[in-house]
């Protein structure tokens, strides 16, 4: 997967600073795997690889330990946070309880235009799905995007910019551990999406909430199963 980005959430980097532009490509370098779980960051070698000073390097890294994406290790300096089975299952609870709450607030609030993006996000997956499933193991990558803008579709009426942005930060950190095992799940993720899409246009917020329980656990398993960690 080398070169690849994670922008999943259409934002527009040509507005951005220099110093947020490079936060956002160490970052989407590490959810990616391209910087690997605990690979030390030599801010000289940073430097040159994105273009910044080792002052606003140091900034960047910070901010990134308070996602637990790096670990500050004092006078010895950075390093990319290690992937785990424990922390693993940790961000998948994570993950779990706050959806679950966005859910029934979005599933509660959701207008005829939240319907349609719904819709148009499931469209978009199921087609990358599809593909998938046809053999074309190249879109793994493209998967992640749409997996995300999916999930994210059905809590956007959720109300709070606050849920949607820690849900956005503990979904990368779930959605790295899939990268990490560069395995996609097959028709059991394909099947869970399309009864959560189901769901979400019943407003049933109890089957949608047991199905994302089953779909995280299950996808915490399939990872497990590729023996990557």
């Amino acid at each position: 997967m080398s070169g690849t980005k994670l922008m999943h959430d259409g934002h527009d980097e040509t507005s951005d600073t220099v110093g947020e532009q490079a936060f956002r490509r160490i970052r989407s370098d590490i959810i990616s795997g391209e910087l690997k779980p605990g690979q030390k960051l030599k801010l000289e070698r940073l430097k040159s690889q994105y273009g910044v000073s080792v002052s606003t390097l140091r900034e960047i890294l910070n901010r990134l330990t308070t996602e637990d994406l790096v670990i500050a290790e004092g006078q010895r300096g950075f390093e990319v946070s290690p992937a785990s089975v424990d922390n693993l299952r940790e961000v998948g609870d994570l993950r779990l309880v706050l959806e679950n709450h966005a859910l029934a607030l979005s599933f509660a609030s959701g207008d005829l235009d939240w319907e349609a993006d719904v819709v148009a996000a499931h469209h978009k997956l199921s087609s990358i799905e599809r593909a998938l499933l046809a053999g074309d193991k190249n879109r793994t990558f493209e998967w992640i995007k749409y997996d995300f803008a999916f999930h994210h579709s059905l809590i956007a009426a959720c109300g709070s910019k606050s849920l949607l942005a820690i849900h956005q930060s503990i979904f990368d950190r779930f959605m790295r551990y899939h990268l990490l095992a560069a395995s996609f799940r097959g028709d059991g993720v394909s099947h869970d999406h399309r009864e959560l899409f189901d769901f979400a246009l019943a407003r049933d917020v109890a089957g949608a909430q047991a199905k994302l329980a089953a779909h995280i656990h299950a996808g915490i398993d399939h990872i497990l199963s590729t023996g990557k960690l």
